[in-house]
C-alpha cells in the first residue's frame, strides 16, 4: 500500500521520486541497501514551492564507477523536483552515530521506506553525543542570528531570517527537550516550540507572526536560544556531578 504522505504528493513530483527509486534500484541493485524519505515529507510538513524531498540513499558500496552511474538520475530529480539526497554507507552507519546523532535520530524516528528496510532502527546512540550535537547547534545558530541581524536592513529581511533560524533549530531543541525529560506530542515545529515554551516560560507566539512583528520575533528567539543554550549547560554540569 503506498504511503499517504507519497500519495498526497503533486502527480508531476511523484512521478519524478518513482522514477528515482525506480532507476536507482536497477542501477545499483544489491549494492543498494535502502531508501528512505524523511524531513518534512515524512513529518507532514512538506508544502510545494516550498520545501525540498529529503531522501537518504544507503549503499553497501561507493566506488567511483558506481556513484557515477546514479549521477544523472539525482542530478535530475535535484533540478526537475527538487529532491535532495545523502548518500551513506551501511557499514559506516554505527561508527558515525557519535558525530550524526541528532540526524541519525530524525531520520529513524520519522521516515518513509521506499525500499529496503530501515538500518537506523538498531544503531546505538549516546545521550553524551546527543547533548554536544545541540549544543554545537544552538550556539551556532546564536551565532549566526546575529550575522544575520547585522545584515539585515529591513523588517522583511529580518523576518526571513528568524523563519529560516526556527526552522533549523527544531531537530536540536526537540532533542534537548528529549534529553531533559519533557514530552512532546510530536517533533513538527508548532509542538517543539510548545514544549520550549512551557520548559523555559517564555512567551513565543511572535515566532508564528515574524512578518508582522520582526522585532518581537527577534526577541522572542534570542531569549529561546538563550534558554535552551543554558539548559544544554546545566545538562553537562548534572552529567559532570
Amino acid at each position: 500500500m503506498t504511503d499517504q504522505r507519497i500519495a498526497a504528493l503533486p502527480a508531476r513530483t511523484r512521478s519524478h521520486l518513482d522514477g528515482l527509486c525506480d532507476s536507482l534500484r536497477e542501477t545499483l541493485g544489491a549494492r543498494l541497501h535502502s531508501i528512505l524519505a524523511y524531513g518534512s515529507l515524512a513529518r507532514g510538513g512538506w508544502a510545494e514551492e516550498r520545501s525540498d524531498i529529503d531522501l537518504v540513499v544507503v549503499l553497501t558500496d561507493d566506488r567511483r564507477d558506481i556513484l557515477g552511474s546514479i549521477g544523472p538520475a539525482l542530478e535530475l530529480a535535484r533540478h526537475a523536483a527538487r529532491i535532495e539526497a545523502i548518500l551513506l554507507r551501511a557499514d559506516a552507519l554505527q561508527s558515525a552515530a557519535d558525530v550524526f546523532p541528532l540526524l541519525y535520530d530524525d531520520i529513524g524516528g520519522c521516515h518513509i521506506v521506499l525500499f529496503g528496510d530501515n538500518p537506523f532502527a538498531s544503531l546505538k546512540i549516546l545521550d553524551e553525543h546527543r547533548r554536544l550535537r545541540v549544543e554545537q547547534e544552538l550556539r551556532e545558530a546564536r551565532i549566526r542570528l546575529r550575522r544575520a541581524t547585522t545584515e539585515a536592513t529591513t523588517p522583511r529581511l529580518l523576518s526571513a531570517a528568524i523563519e529560516r533560524k526556527v526552522k533549523q533549530i527544531r531537530g536540536p531543541l526537540h532533542a534537548l527537550l528529549r534529553l531533559r525529560g519533557t514530552a512532546v506530542e510530536s517533533d513538527v515545529l508548532s509542538a517543539v516550540l510548545a514544549g520550549c515554551a512551557t520548559r523555559y516560560r517564555l512567551e513565543l507566539g511572535a515566532l508564528s507572526r515574524t512578518r508582522e512583528d520582526a522585532e518581537a520575533a527577534h526577541l522572542a528567539l534570542t531569549r529561546l536560544l538563550d534558554a535552551a543554550i543554558a539548559d544544554v549547560d546545566h545538562t553537562e554540569q548534572a552529567s559532570k556531578s
